[in-house]
């Protein structure tokens, strides 16, 4: 969307992003219902144990660390758009398998892992494909106020996806609440079809050969490691990620079996926790105009999620409460950050390389996730659950420390710069050679 006069410089008056932004609100609704139902499956139904919640787990986050490098590098040589559509339509052919099986008194186990590992592929073709495309239907000036909407409607769905999966759950069962999250997938691919824009074609040179997979993966990898605000960034966000999943994994378990709730008052509680992230994201463009976005990024993540040291404490009655505020601090600190650091990388790298970029970071900040669960898995079967919760809760909460020693400690905002050109595949910058090319002269 070009803003000629500034009449249309708002988001809401952008068609495509509203498209992108509905289909997306719905799938991600859809895609909470599955979060709660998947373990419930596991728990309720075929009676895993802890460490094989935390297999399951590791097996939905585990292509975050197998095939994000490689979508990275495969998502700046193909029409995103259409791809993110093949993977909507897969997505509602794999998700729908859980409740066609458990309708037929087939459902197994190993059919849980495998849908677990093939859904993770698609997602992180689809997470990779979604981020370089944004900056496709909005102006860079608008990302800030995009990706705030677009975490205010994921948090939304946090809320909301939950409740209706509890409701789903007590209704028709846990595996078929997620014939729910299937439908989400459909309508996710129906929007992205009604799209019309197209995006802009990657540049061609006309001489030398087509550089290959691998150079291409590394030069997301160089591009991450050589930007210091990056650097920093993922690494808050991949020590954030390992110490969260292992809250995500084991607190149905905890809610379950050591407080003794019943399924559907599970959804409802973990929705109240997310009501923070529905905060952040309406309040993050606010935040990062009245105390500055690198400011704000720091603080948040080391002051403001501090609340979430009450998730142990969580107990009996009333006390359970505990667990839903300290979820609470924990989606309002991050989604405030997670703005900020996101809009930076979509505005500052440039167009033809983000989709490489955008994989290198997430294959740093989501390859931890299955490390996380099953590290998870294996403490809380050692020690128990409750601990487990306690050493995940301080470990999240001092991933903040990444950000507040990093170079936005000394800035205001983050600099949303004009992005560099893409470097020469012949010339690209090895990870030995980054120190000196960065030196002193972090932006």
């Amino acid at each position: 969307m070009v803003a000629d006069d500034g009449k249309r410089a708002s988001v809401w008056h952008s068609r495509e992003f509203l498209l992108l932004w509905g289909g997306q609100t719905v799938s991600e609704m859809g895609s909470q219902i599955t979060v709660l139902a998947l373990p419930l499956v596991a728990v309720v139904l075929l009676d895993a144990s802890a460490f094989q919640v935390g297999l399951l787990a590791a097996a939905e986050t585990s292509a975050y660390l197998l095939v994000a490098l490689p979508a990275g590098a495969v998502v700046d040589r193909v029409a995103k758009r259409r791809l993110m559509i093949w993977c909507d339509v897969a997505l509602f052919l794999v998700i729908g398998s859980v409740p066609l099986a458990h309708a037929l008194g087939a459902l197994t186990l190993a059919q849980l892992y495998a849908v677990a590992l093939v859904s993770s592929v698609l997602s992180v073709f689809f997470a990779v494909a979604y981020q370089a495309y944004l900056p496709a239907v909005l102006e860079r000036r608008q990302l800030l106020d995009g990706n705030g909407k677009l975490a205010a409607s994921r948090s939304v769905a946090q809320v909301v996806g939950p409740s209706a999966g509890a409701g789903l759950v007590a209704l028709v069962g846990a595996a078929g609440a997620m014939t729910a999250d299937a439908v989400s997938f459909a309508f996710s691919a129906s929007a992205l079809t009604a799209i019309r824009t197209p995006e802009p074609r990657r540049p061609r040179s006309e001489t030398g050969p087509r550089p290959t997979l691998r150079s291409q993966i590394r030069q997301g990898l160089d591009y991450v490691v050589r930007d210091p605000i990056l650097r920093n960034s993922v690494a808050f966000n991949g020590t954030a990620n390992f110490f969260v999943i292992m809250v995500e994994t084991l607190g149905p378990v905890f809610l379950i079996r050591s407080l003794h709730l019943r399924p559907g008052l599970v959804g409802l509680l973990l929705a109240l926790g997310a009501v923070g992230g529905v905060a952040g994201g309406v309040a993050a463009r606010h935040l990062a105009r009245r105390f500055g976005s690198a400011r704000i990024s720091w603080i948040s993540m080391t002051v403001l999620s501090l609340p979430g040291l009450l998730i142990p404490m969580a107990g009996s009655g009333w006390w359970v409460l505990l667990f839903g505020f300290g979820w609470i601090s924990w989606t309002f600190s991050s989604t405030v950050a997670g703005i900020s650091l996101t809009s930076y990388r979509q505005a500052a790298c440039p167009p033809e390389m983000l989709g490489r970029v955008s994989a290198a970071a997430r294959w740093i900040t989501w390859g931890t996730l299955p490390l996380g669960g099953l590290v998870g898995g294996g403490l809380a079967t050692a020690f128990g659950v409750r601990t487990t919760l306690w050493i995940a809760v301080i470990g999240g909460c001092c991933a903040g420390l990444w950000l507040f020693f990093s170079p936005l400690r000394g800035l205001r905002d983050i600099p949303l710069r004009e992005p560099e050109p893409e470097p020469d595949p012949e010339r690209a910058p090895t990870l030995e050679t980054v120190a000196e090319r960065t030196g002193p002269s972090a932006p």
